[in-house]
């Protein structure tokens, strides 16, 4: 792998220094600047933390430490100084040699950014070799040793897989392994762990915060996360509209903020739900196996969701969630046990369903990159429900789908919208409009708040609370998120290797004594200290280990 040369004080030599960084998106009223003359300075091993809610300018910013500006944007000021050179100046040559190799970076949707055709060890040492930095031998072996590091099932042979043979959180550690093939001197790290469990979350900030280290890497942490990147980050930019609002040491901004708006986002919390009256089950699941190939992944699964509740299923990356998710939208036949939907036990396929039951059962995916058609605008996309289950055309179908898009907080200006124009979190808005237009009774949410900043979760959790009161639609919710389990859900499904090993009204579930699983999940959840992280691996420690 490639060296850096050993300097006398590495740690005071700056990296990366932006000066009135300006960056513009292009609208229907033209050129608008969404980055308004941000300072920037980040040096050898240290981790800058860019925090705030969607549409801050937070990854924007990000791209242009690469000296990238996403399609409809452009930089229109400031410099971006990379060990001396102006990225905003390079060639792109220039900028090809440096991505990769001295400037890495981990984006938000691992998802979409493996190549599905190719195997993932396969696209580690296309990268390792096409820079140049081993040859392809030697990328295999470093491959397998940070997949080790990465904490990922079966160094040695997971990455023979590919990309959708393994869980999302899998291929988010795989990404992150990616990004360190070449040793760069600064990563961006864009909401790295924003798909993971709570467990495997610890894993991936500890080989992040290891890796800064041994390798003096300087990182850019981009979050919605304030609990997350407590653990990380040795300094704070608190942005909000494309300005900065805050910066300071990350003890100092957590116990004493200086702008409300911090103050705003430290209080920001999921809102509490009151309990639900529990009528007939509108799903039951009963013994339900599954498997892909010859590898079993469910055993036995079997829980009910009752008429205008919350069912939240936790667990860890690879327990069963969303491979559960997929057998009741029929994306996946059972190999034992029956789904039985409204009293009516479902076809195992999809094809085979009637279209009345598809529209009854709608499925919000965890990564909208992959479930939105990159080449349809907005009112494509929401139109295609909409006459497809409906039969609505015209100035009627236009008036609903401005309604959904006022109950997501988007508005009408987003129709004309490519995907690629929005924010991760307007489009994780959008795949929620897109399942609401079918008017469902079940929703199955895997991961649809995962992606977004606290104060705009707290909002999508309130919609989708009112909308269960309004229409008694049901939710099948799937997350790793703790905080929005105790918030949205009435009974509580905790999963582990393909299993049920505990479940309950969610009073139960969360008062001791714990099932030991449990009781690991409920640890797990980062809290707001910046030592946090470092106590809990040395409370996991084994005796060898220490």
């Amino acid at each position: 792998m490639m060296n850096r040369e050993n300097m006398s004080d590495p740690r005071d030599d700056v990296v990366l220094e932006m000066r009135g960084l300006r960056i513009e998106g292009q609208n229907d009223a033209g050129w608008v600047e969404i980055v308004k003359g941000i300072d920037l300075t980040l040096k050898r091993g240290e981790v800058l933390g860019l925090i705030g809610e969607s549409g801050a300018g937070k990854s924007t910013i990000g791209l242009a430490a690469l000296g990238y500006a996403r399609p409809g944007c452009r930089i229109s000021g400031g410099v971006s100084l990379f060990d001396g050179a102006d990225l905003n100046v390079l060639s792109e040559d220039e900028l090809r040699r440096l991505r990769g190799v001295r400037i890495a970076y981990v984006a938000q949707s691992a998802a979409a950014s493996f190549n599905p055709a190719h195997r993932i060890i396969d696209q580690f040492v296309e990268v390792a070799t096409l820079h140049g930095a081993c040859d392809a031998a030697t990328a295999r072996q470093e491959a397998v040793a940070l997949y080790r590091k990465l904490r990922l099932p079966d160094p040695e042979t997971i990455g023979d897989r590919f990309p959708h043979q393994v869980s999302g959180g899998q291929l988010q550690r795989a990404m992150v392994a990616m990004a360190m093939a070449c040793r760069p001197d600064l990563i961006v790290f864009d909401e790295p762990t924003t798909a993971l469990d709570v467990t495997t979350q610890i894993e991936v900030l500890a080989a992040i915060k290891d890796v800064v280290r041994d390798f003096n890497t300087a990182a850019i942490y981009i979050t919605h996360d304030l609990a997350v990147v407590a653990q990380l980050a040795d300094r704070i930019m608190v942005l909000r509209y494309g300005e900065l609002v805050e910066e300071g040491e990350t003890r100092r901004v957590l116990e004493r903020p200086n702008a409300a708006y911090t103050r705003e986002l430290l209080a920001s919390g999921a809102a509490r739900r009151a309990g639900s009256h529990v009528g007939r089950a509108i799903l039951e699941i009963g013994d339900v196996s599954a498997a892909y190939g010859a590898t079993k992944v469910l055993h036995d699964v079997s829980l009910s969701v009752a008429e205008g509740t919350t069912v939240a299923i936790v667990g860890e990356s690879g327990s069963g969630k969303s491979t559960l998710a997929r057998v009741v939208t029929g994306l996946l036949p059972c190999t034992g046990g029956t789904v039985r939907f409204d009293g009516e036990e479902l076809k195992p396929t999809l094809r085979e369903r009637s279209s009345v039951l598809r529209r009854r059962i709608q499925l919000v995916h965890q990564t909208p990159d992959t479930s939105l058609n990159p080449r349809q605008r907005v009112d494509e996309i929401l139109g295609r429900p909409l006459t497809f289950f409906h039969g609505m055309t015209g100035a009627a179908r236009k008036e609903r789908m401005v309604e959904l898009l006022d109950q997501i907080e988007l508005g009408e200006a987003f129709l004309q919208r490519y995907p690629g124009e929005l924010s991760g979190g307007q489009k994780q808005r959008l795949c929620i409009a897109r399942a609401l237009a079918a008017e469902p009774d079940l929703i199955i949410c895997d991961e649809v708040t995962s992606a977004l900043d606290q104060l705009v979760a707290r909002g999508i959790l309130k919609l989708l609370m009112r909308l269960q009161e309004e229409l008694r639609v049901s939710y099948l919710f799937i997350t790793h998120d703790i905080a929005t389990v105790r918030a949205i859900a009435d009974e509580v499904v905790v999963m582990h290797q393909g299993r049920v090993v505990e479940q309950g009204p969610k009073e139960e579930i969360f008062v001791p004594p714990h099932h030991a699983y449990t009781e690991l999940l409920l640890a797990s959840v980062p809290q707001m200290d910046p030592d946090w992280l470092d106590t809990i691996r040395q409370t996991r420690m084994t005796p060898a280990q220490s």
